[in-house]
């Protein structure tokens, strides 16, 4: 989607820049932020961020209704007070350290072009019903929004939305301007602001978009435009992101997100032409998207119960997405499911390294929430909604919200959202960057819980007792590194600590993927530490539910129950020389309440028994996988993590 109306007088109005920018950016605040503070010796906590949030520049997020400009969303990140395009004040309990303004790249700003155009100017017949619409009621906006992207899913795209030229005229006069704000609020040791897009291709109405994050600042990021999506293809992309770098020494990597609404498409087992993946295709796919957002608002990407059945805790996020594709254009059926999934993707890696000496699925996990309110809170008592139409109000719990069909999909199925965090040295553009590359990322469903996992073969419980963190970097590996196979089982540092403002911990597990000797993928779930409970039997034996203190009326909970910190040192029991393996660390909380149970109270909604039991929830983290590879042999190439 292009041009929305050939005048090139209609002016680029952006709600929510009209307030004074901060002074003119420095030198350390235009750059990517090296040598401008004092880093750590070591990575010493994780930066919070928010990698994909959309504002009134995105075609969709302004049809939806929302009026809030990316100054705006960069306020209410660094922790400032703004008022909801509903008129509501809206500010972060905990301000976040870092976050990109993903605004999708095709049609920048168009849908507010043409709702600022003079109607008799507006020529084609469906963009007049669209204008129409839009103008009518924030529910026919919404509408005219999901008729636009089922259209784009069909390829029945208006032309008069395909006039790359002023299209890029327009984009361009956007993202100038755009990443002169960037650069304004960018502040080096406080707060990182990334610059990014949406690259939203989505053949059939399948999803395979991906978020594209810069390393840079204003200087490189100003010699190019965002690269459009919806008529493309990924290599397309890559090839894009190599003439960047080429061009402009700069750095930049894509994050895949929403995998589960890909209809089996986002990690397929074979390359784009749909014949076998060739190792180039995969080593390519590895090097350009080092992490994937398994978690966000529409749903969690991390397993599902038919994938993973003997795992009690695969549900989590999949009601109502599990359906099909985004505009539910094409329904999903259960054999598309390993290909929707991150964690059958891991296993995939596994299996395509065994074949071609590369595994294009190494990559990290990090969460977001993909709001198109220009607020990123991913908190369950703070929750703005997905987009305008359903930021606070009474019916939006119960409301149908599936894109077109109204049928399958409600409220009550978004997630509050999800947040990245990041293992970094210091905040700046580098360092938080450079975290994403090596993958020592993780995600949460929101809470801010600290995870720490280092990977290695002579770890003990002494450990503990000193510095285990240098002991981490110095003897082992982070999350999201490598180890090669020494011919003795791997060994684990691995802490939980709660959100200082949330809930207690219920459990931690590791999640082990690998491939057998028979060359079968496998997956197994192991509790390694837990909260103090009556356990049946051994120690081994199943941990049985930690209670739930949840008052569903009152939207509340008591940390009665669960622990504050989880720390275990743990040995692979089920190890085997020469394995390919992944291991993931998944943090459990109790059970608390979602946002629905907060509206319920807020409201005084009567919600239906199961609407109200589905709500009460145990949100987690999921670490970057750690790998462990076989021994080279001689003349064998680098692990994927020399390559990037």
């Amino acid at each position: 989607m292009q041009k929305l109306i050939g005048v090139a007088a209609l002016s680029l109005l952006l709600a929510g820049c009209s307030d004074r920018l901060p002074a003119d950016a420095t030198e350390a605040q235009s750059g990517d932020g090296t040598d401008t503070i004092e880093l750590a010796e070591f990575p010493d906590r994780p930066y919070w961020g928010d990698t994909h949030l959309h504002t009134d520049v995105s075609v969709d997020a302004f049809g939806f209704g929302v009026r809030l400009g990316p100054e705006d969303a960069l306020k209410f990140a660094r922790g400032e007070q703004v008022t909801a395009t509903t008129g509501m004040t809206a500010k972060l309990d905990r301000p976040l350290d870092f976050l990109v303004i993903a605004d999708h790249s095709d049609a920048m700003g168009a849908t507010r072009r043409l709702y600022d155009a003079p109607r008799m100017m507006v020529r084609d017949p469906t963009l007049r019903r669209w204008y129409d619409m839009m103008h009518e009621s924030p529910e026919q906006s919404t509408r005219a929004v999901a008729e636009l992207i089922t259209a784009a899913a069909n390829d029945e795209i208006p032309e008069a939305l395909r006039d790359p030229a002023q299209q890029e005229k327009n984009t361009r006069e956007l993202w100038d301007r755009h990443l002169d704000i960037l650069d304004r609020y960018n502040e080096p040791g406080r707060f990182t602001a990334f610059a990014g897009f949406e690259w939203t291709l989505m053949p059939g109405g399948n999803n395979l978009h991906r978020v594209v994050m810069f390393r840079d600042g204003s200087a490189k990021t100003g010699e190019i435009l965002p690269y459009p999506g919806i008529d493309g293809e990924v290599t397309g992309l890559w090839d894009y992101m190599d003439a960047y770098e080429e061009n402009t020494g700069g750095k930049v990597l894509a994050i895949p997100h929403n995998s589960n609404l890909s209809n089996g498409m986002m990690f397929e087992l074979t390359g784009p032409d749909g014949g076998a993946m060739s190792a180039q295709y995969a080593r390519r796919r590895a090097a350009r998207e080092p992490v994937v957002e398994a978690t966000q608002i529409k749903g969690d990407s991390e397993t599902h119960p038919f994938l993973s059945p003997n795992d009690e805790f695969a549900g989590f996020g999949v009601a109502g997405w599990e359906l099909g594709n985004l505009p539910l254009t094409a329904k999903a059926t259960p054999d598309m499911y390993a290909g929707s999934y991150v964690r059958s993707a891991l296993l995939r890696g596994l299996t395509l390294e065994q074949q071609l000496g590369v595994n294009p699925y190494a990559f990290g996990l990090v969460g977001s929430t993909d709001s198109h309110t220009a607020l990123a809170t991913g908190d369950e008592d703070n929750f703005f909604g997905k987009h305008t139409g359903n930021e606070p109000r009474e019916g939006r719990a119960m409301e149908g919200q599936n894109l077109g069909t109204r049928v399958g999909r409600f409220g009550w199925h978004y997630l509050a959202g999800g947040y990245a965090a990041a293992w970094a040295r210091g905040n700046t553009r580098a360092e938080i960057f450079d975290a994403f590359m090596r993958r020592e990322v993780y995600a949460t469903t929101g809470p801010r819980m600290v995870v720490r996992l280092f990977a290695g073969f002579d770890f003990t419980d002494g450990d503990w007792d000193g510095d285990w963190v240098r002991a981490g970097y110095t003897r082992g590996v982070p999350m999201g590194g490598e180890l090669e196979d020494s011919g003795k089982a791997a060994t684990f540092l691995i802490s939980a600590l709660k959100d200082p403002d949330g809930a207690n911990l219920d459990r931690v597990q590791v999640v082990k993927g690998w491939v057998d000797a028979s060359g079968e993928a496998r997956e197994k779930v192991y509790d390694v530490a837990w909260s103090a409970r009556e356990m049946d039997g051994a120690s081994n034996s199943p941990v049985p539910p930690v209670g739930d203190t949840v008052n569903r009326s009152e939207a509340t909970y008591e940390n009665s129950i669960g622990a504050s910190e989880l720390r275990v040192t743990w040995t692979d029991p089920d190890y085997a020389e020469g394995q390919r393996a992944f291991y993931y660390v998944r943090v459990i909380e109790i059970p608390t309440p979602s946002w629905v149970l907060f509206d319920a109270k807020r409201f005084g909604l009567d919600l239906p028994a199961d609407v109200v039991e589905a709500n009460v929830i145990q949100e987690r983290a999921y670490s970057s996988p750690v790998w462990l590879r076989p021994r080279r042999a001689p003349g064998d190439g680098p692990p994927i993590m020399d390559e990037r």
